[in-house]
């Protein structure tokens, strides 16, 4: 979808006999006309948002959407439940951040793995088709919201980003927010391997290996990443201050190691309190690939009643993180469209000085 004048697209949603109902859309769409004279398909996916812009404008918390829109997520598969039971509603919440202001849509893949699946009844043919189901949402939505003439005003095309997160998502019990899983590199990379065939062979812009908690894990992801070298990715970690990721070694080490590839074009963190944010953005100065923010409200996430607790910080200093280096930058768990649009606006503002 990415190249070309135009693109007719009729995608028939299912997973393999498992709804009882079919979601079929016909979207007619066209690229920017700014797009003419790139070759669009061979270059850094994240180029011309930094080149014409400055920034890249992720979105925010996906199941705190779903949530807000009627969504029961208490179910081991969490957000990757919505796959199953109502995909209507995930592109719904993409379409919402899209019109705030994101220029880049996370699937709804974040939890979901063969084995969640499996436990939950369904066979590795049906889990594989749900794990393509999640990008075909994100990409439907991106095409509908690119089809209208006022939504390519004053914006870039949106991309799209294959969610995988960490091993311990799949447990549903917080343990990506220590990483202390007791299992080898791998055992790991076993884990991530065939989820991420899945996704790779979808027509994602780009893989988000998300709120990664150890060195351990971001080893073997990049093991696994390197059998797909035409796929570019970012590497995001959970951290627990403003030095340390989830399971204790240094977020520099952490972003040092990403940087060796050539595939990574973005590090950052994502899922961690606002307050940790500045001072791990100067922790990696010197890494060369791009730098990504995207925390939380600030709320402590209790996996034994399944709920945020705490206070939010109640800020988002974009522009400190922007004069840090950030230029990937959005919201995580328990922000909201409304966060991403003011995140937006006040990026829009200062990066033109910036630039200028």
């Amino acid at each position: 979808m990415p190249c070309g004048n135009l693109t007719i697209a009729t995608v028939k949603i299912s997973a393999g006999g498992m709804l009882n109902r079919v979601w079929r859309y016909t979207i007619r769409t066209s690229i920017l006309e700014d797009y003419e004279a790139l070759d669009v398909c061979d270059m850094n996916p994240l180029a011309l948002f930094l080149e014409k812009q400055g920034f890249v404008m992720l979105d925010g918390g996906l199941a705190t959407e779903m949530e807000r829109n009627g969504a029961d997520l208490d179910d081991d598969l969490w957000s990757a439940k919505m796959l199953i039971e109502a995909p209507e509603v995930i592109r719904m919440v993409h379409s919402g951040f899209l019109k705030a202001g994101a220029d880049i849509i996370a699937s709804a893949t974040y939890q979901a793995s063969f084995e969640g699946f499996a436990a939950a009844g369904y066979s590795a043919g049906q889990a594989e088709r749900l794990l393509s189901l999640g990008v075909d949402l994100a990409l439907l939505a991106r095409e509908s919201f690119w089809s209208f003439t006022d939504h390519r005003r004053g914006r870039l095309r949106p991309l799209v980003a294959a969610s995988i997160g960490p091993y311990g998502a799949s447990l549903h019990d917080g343990s990506e927010y220590h990483g202390s899983y007791g299992l080898s590199r791998k055992q790991l990379a076993d884990f991530h391997r065939p989820r991420l065939e899945v996704l790779a062979a979808t027509e994602a812009d780009i893989i988000a290996f998300e709120t990664i908690p150890s060195l351990l894990e971001a080893e073997a992801l990049l093991e696994v990443l390197a059998e797909y070298p035409a796929k570019p990715a970012w590497l995001s970690f959970s951290c627990k201050d403003g030095k340390h990721v989830s399971h204790g070694e240094l977020f520099s080490e952490c972003a040092a190691l990403a940087d060796q590839s050539d595939q990574v074009v973005a590090i950052g963190v994502n899922c961690t309190s606002p307050e940790h944010v500045s001072a791990l953005l100067k922790s990696a100065a010197e890494v060369n690939s791009l730098l990504a923010v995207y925390p939380n409200s600030g709320e402590k996430w209790n996996a034994s009643n399944n709920c945020w607790t705490g206070d939010g910080s109640g800020s988002m200093p974009v522009q400190e993180w922007y004069d840090l280096g950030a230029r990937l930058i959005g919201g995580c768990c328990r922000t909201t469209t409304e966060d991403i649009a003011a995140m937006r606006a006040e990026l829009v503002e200062y990066s033109k000085s910036e630039i200028a």
